[in-house]
């Protein structure tokens, strides 16, 4: 049965179109099930109703004419209760409801299952039986299985089914993933195919029909001598039983068939790289669904053939146009930090991809940018986006394609207000973070790139609350060097003076991996990372250790951060090995003083450790978005459950309120360096515990200053204590925004639901 439903599911997945998804499914359950009919309906949230998409079985001319609302009928039902119905006589069922069109009369048996796709209801897979037989438990598994298999796959194809063709009025399409870097973005989708990726060629129309069949061909006789050329290589170096695959590669190249059926591909109107990636996944398909071991191999052998003859196709192709459309959005599997700065500055208006996380080194450098990006979109149809009108909403997450006129004139209202907003606020950026009733909240700012607006910077902030010392690991294909990391150091300590700077020593590991150190876990937010990485690997530890102190030489703002602390076994080992680092510099003649040392406090384990903490550093740092995603058990880059991530929780909110008190009583300064500081009314709920810090992006740094200077401490002291007795997030995000309103200040808040 496993293998029934891996074929079912691989089907469905690779059909091209939503109808062509639809109607294999329908189609392969009725066939492995033996039923008499098989039908899918199709739930409209809008309208809150049920509509016949695709039936084996029943009528056809019944399709896309029986209507059900929420509730009413049987398949209402189901879809109304989420749990299926199993009957053996239907129309004996008080909520029976009667379709002439449909001919069901002949169908007693009826086996009723919600498609549900995260909490979203799409729609009801139904079975029917002209026979007296009741479906037994067997078959209601199967079919409960087989919607929650298919639950993904369906809402993929639902989410792209029309996106080939010009959407009419009204049929725009929402594709939802990971807020990394806030803001709006308007423009026209650029996708970055990446090199011989079959399920990523974009659908183009051929200007040269006969030029796209030449290079075809060209293409495949380089794929025949590059193949041949290897076979000669190896002949003296395998069997002839693995010798045989190259002749094998040969004989499939070498048939008509293949470049025929890709030469007709090109003449109903498909480019070269299309027209072959179209063949190759439907005969891997084939392949792959039929009973024959020996044939079943065969597919992976025709889609490596397929990549090979595309790599030759890409040749002289770049990945990337010429010219970028003023109005660029780019789009694509994953997208480089290298790709970022190709784009023109003032051309590139959003980042959208595929793979990604909110601490990923694009990510990273979107929002020191100030791009809004969205990352990790699962279901986003790469190939055929190309060219598509597109609006991205950095502050939710969210991609709209094709979007109507109401909607493009909304989020335009919005980027309007943005900029006048900015505009607003730039001439109190050189005034003082102050509340009305004189209390001081330094704002500092978060970096990790070179310093390129320290002196637009340096007026307008306290320091550097957290310079991410890991940004300049990731762009070098090796561990840099102490004299290396000793210029970076000193470039941002120079560059700030006087003014103090707080730099993490090496946090990689979680999603954060360098291309020379990989790290492969199966848990990787739970497992290798931090400290752990760098007190195992001392070496790495130590140098990065004495170039921070040689690059603080006459300066005297260093601020040493220890990232991922679990336990104070590992801050004692840590300033045991600064204080080695110190005495071996004054050996060479290089006379440091200690810096103030702090804990980042990330990991729910310090929230109980906090006293003896304290006897070791000189401060605290809340790693607030780890704290959260900790807390909550909720990965926050993962789309499936990213919705829970929230760092207004109370559960964290109680503990953020703790962490201040503590600090308090222990005389320690403490500071919050998250997306939470970065947020005005967060901001002022900080300001509120008590905070004596808050470090953010750059772009974040107007509107949390305008929050403070138009707000008493008393009276976020007062917001807090209200906000504390709240007991779920969206009472927290209500009360937030009613009182930000009634302080004139609704407009610094991000746009929501």
């Amino acid at each position: 049965m496993l293998e029934v439903l891996r074929r079912i599911i691989q089907e469905v997945n690779g059909a091209r179109s939503l109808d062509a998804a639809l109607a294999t499914m329908v189609r392969r359950i009725r066939k492995a099930m033996g039923t008499d009919v098989c039908s899918f309906y199709l739930y409209d949230e809008a309208l809150e109703t049920l509509v016949l998409m695709e039936t084996i079985g029943l009528r056809t001319q019944a399709v896309g004419r029986v209507m059900l609302p929420l509730g009413e009928g049987l398949v209402g039902l189901v879809a109304k209760r989420s749990e299926p119905l199993n009957l053996e006589d239907a129309q004996s069922h008080p909520h029976f409801r009667y379709f002439a069109s449909t001919g069901e009369e002949r169908y007693s048996s009826f086996l009723g299952i919600p498609i549900i796709h995260q909490r979203r209801m799409l729609g009801v897979l139904v079975v029917q039986q002209a026979e007296n037989r009741r479906y037994n438990d067997e078959d209601e598994a199967f079919l409960v299985t087989m919607a929650a298999q298919l639950s993904g796959v369906l809402a993929h194809a639902l989410a792209t089914g029309d996106l080939t063709r010009p959407a009419p009025a009204g049929r725009q399409k929402v594709f939802r993933g990971v807020a990394v870097a806030p803001g709006i973005a308007m423009g026209e989708a650029v996708v970055i195919t990446p090199p011989a990726d079959l399920n990523s060629v974009p659908d183009l129309i051929p200007r040269d029909e006969a030029f796209e069949i030449a290079r075809l061909k060209e293409a495949i006789d380089k794929t025949r001598e590059e193949i041949g050329s290897a076979g000669r290589r190896l002949s003296k170096r395998i069997s002839a039983q693995e010798l045989a695959l190259f002749d094998a590669y040969q004989q499939m190249l070498g048939e008509s068939a293949l470049s025929r059926e890709v030469e007709k591909r090109i003449r109903e109107g498909q480019w070269a790289p299309g027209a072959l990636a179209d063949v190759v996944r439907r005969h891997v398909q084939y392949l792959e669904r039929v009973d024959d071991d020996y044939l079943r191999e065969r597919a992976a052998d025709v889609r490596d053939l397929g990549r090979r003859v595309l790599a030759h196709l890409q040749q002289g192709v770049s990945a990337t146009p010429d010219v970028y459309p003023d109005n660029t959005v780019l789009v694509g599997d994953e997208i480089s930090v290298a790709l970022l700065g190709e784009v023109p500055r003032s051309k590139l208006k959003g980042v959208v991809s595929v793979r990604g996380s909110s601490t990923s080194h694009v990510a990273i450098v979107a929002r020191a940018m100030g791009v809004p990006t969205v990352l990790g979109m699962m279901d986003l149809p790469l190939p055929r986006l190309s060219g598509a009108p597109v609006v991205v909403d950095g502050h939710r997450g969210r991609l709209f394609v094709h979007p109507t006129p109401e909607l493009e004139h909304y989020y335009a209202t919005l980027v309007n207000e943005e900029r006048e907003l900015s505009e607003l606020l730039e001439h109190e950026q050189n005034l003082p973070s102050e509340t009305t009733d004189g209390h001081d909240m330094p704002l500092m700012v978060n970096t990790g790139l070179a310093v390129d607006a320290v002196a637009l910077l340096k007026n307008r902030i306290s320091g550097v609350g957290l310079y991410r010392t890991e940004v300049p690991f990731m762009i070098t294909q090796r561990f840099p060097g102490e004299q290396e990391q000793t210029r970076l150091y000193r470039d941002q300590l120079e560059g700030f003076a006087p003014l103090p700077v707080v730099m993490r020593t090496l946090d990689i590991g979680g999603d954060k991996d360098l291309p020379y150190f990989p790290i492969d876990e199966a848990n990787p937010f739970l497992g290798w990372r931090g400290m752990r990485v760098t007190l195992d690997h001392p070496e790495v530890l130590m140098v990065q250790l004495r170039a921070m102190l040689k690059a603080s030489v006459g300066l005297e703002n260093l601020h040493v951060l220890l990232p991922m602390i679990t336990n104070v076994g590992e801050v004692d080992e840590a300033l045991g090995l600064l204080q080695r680092a110190i005495v071996e510099l004054g050996e060479e003649g290089v006379a440091v003083t200690r810096p103030r040392v702090g804990a980042m406090i990330e990991v729910p384990a310090t929230l109980y450790q906090m006293d003896a903490l304290a006897g070791r550093v000189d401060f605290f740092s809340v790693g607030s978005n780890d704290l959260t995603q900790y807390l909550l058990a909720v990965d926050r880059n993962n789309p499936r459950v990213s919705e829970l991530y929230d760092p207004l929780h109370p559960a964290l909110l109680t503990a953020l309120d703790k962490l201040a008190r503590d600090a308090r009583r222990l005389e320690r300064p403490i500071s919050l360096c998250g997306e939470l500081a970065g947020d005005p009314a967060g901001a002022l709920l900080l300001m509120g515990m008590g905070f004596t810090g808050l470090s953010m992006n750059a772009p974040s740094l107007p509107k949390v200053r305008a929050a403070i200077r138009r707000v008493a401490l008393d009276d976020a002291r007062a917001l807090l204590e209200e906000v504390m007795e709240k007991d779920t997030p969206e009472e927290v995000h209500r009360h937030l925004q009613s009182r930000m309103a009634g302080w004139q200040l609704a407009h610094l808040l991000p746009p929501k639901d």
